[in-house]
């Protein structure tokens, strides 16, 4: 290695720049350079410690940033690894699925199905469907798997007539959204809301993340031409996994700014153009 190379590839004690920047840059640097694939293990924090005479503060700094970024995944026992590309997903301004929003990229979903009965609205699905608390609808919970791997954890609430024409259909390998249109029932407007979370121990268990870690929380109520709500669903996706994309235009996007408070009541601000 030249003496220019080794001077590239080495922390700069004298620059402004913080050492966990420059480390990150030569780690980002380091995957170019060998070639390394998603999955490939990066060097240990001891032996960045070790290669870069730093400290384990700054190594974790650096790797905290990168995983932030998406560019690493850290796997608590087993290291760091470089990430899979992140999934731009259409969810959250379209009225498309998951499962037809990854088809037409080439990909494949299935959904192990936790729960799909007929049970009691409680307040909250209630108020999304605008049926009578104690109403029966049809809960569907899935575990969704993108090429293999799990992805999101969702619930959808259905009224019960909506929600009749999927019982006893086995979705794990087809799209609710066409079984509801073969049926005649289509969405035609609606309101998705996207917010950050964190993984509980059981939701971790189900996504193959650790508990704590970052989830983007996806909020939506759907209406028929007539206004008819007809299904309401929360879907839990992985943070490392995926992004959403917002596809705006002049003088055509708006967003209603609210505001929330600790009890998560919402109360409106105004609404802006985007």
């Amino acid at each position: 290695m030249s003496a220019r190379s080794a001077a590239q590839d080495a922390i700069d004690r004298h620059s402004a720049a913080p050492m966990y920047d420059q480390l990150r840059h030569l780690i980002i640097d380091g995957i170019e350079r060998d070639g390394l694939e998603p999955g490939d293990p990066l060097p240990s924090e001891h032996r960045l410690c070790e290669q870069y005479g730093i400290s384990r503060t700054v190594v974790r700094q650096a790797l905290a940033q990168l995983e932030h970024e998406g560019l690493v995944e850290r796997v608590k026992g087993k290291g760091t690894f470089v990430s899979r590309p992140r999934t731009s997903e259409s969810l959250v301004h379209t009225l498309i699925g998951l499962y037809d929003d990854v088809e037409r990229r080439g990909g494949h979903v299935h959904s192990d199905i936790l729960r799909h009965e007929r049970v009691e609205a409680d307040a909250d699905v209630a108020t999304a469907l605008e049926v009578p608390v104690g109403s029966p609808v049809v809960a569907l919970e899935r575990l969704r798997h993108v090429d293999g791997e799990p992805w999101s954890l969702s619930t959808t609430w259905m009224p019960e007539p909506v929600g009749a024409v999927t019982l006893g259909v086995d979705l794990s390998e087809a799209s609710l959204y066409r079984l509801l249109a073969e049926n005649g029932i289509r969405a035609t407007d609606g309101v998705r809301s996207a917010e950050a979370t964190v993984a509980t121990h059981d939701q971790a268990q189900h996504l193959g993340v650790s508990a704590g870690s970052a989830l983007l929380r996806l909020r939506s109520i759907s209406r028929d031409a007539a206004g008819t709500p007809i299904e309401y669903f929360i879907a839990l996706h992985r943070g490392d996994r995926s992004r959403f994309e917002f596809q705006l235009r002049e003088e055509q996007s708006q967003a209603s700014l609210l505001h929330v408070d600790v009890g998560g009541a919402t109360s409106r601000a105004g609404t802006v153009s985007l």
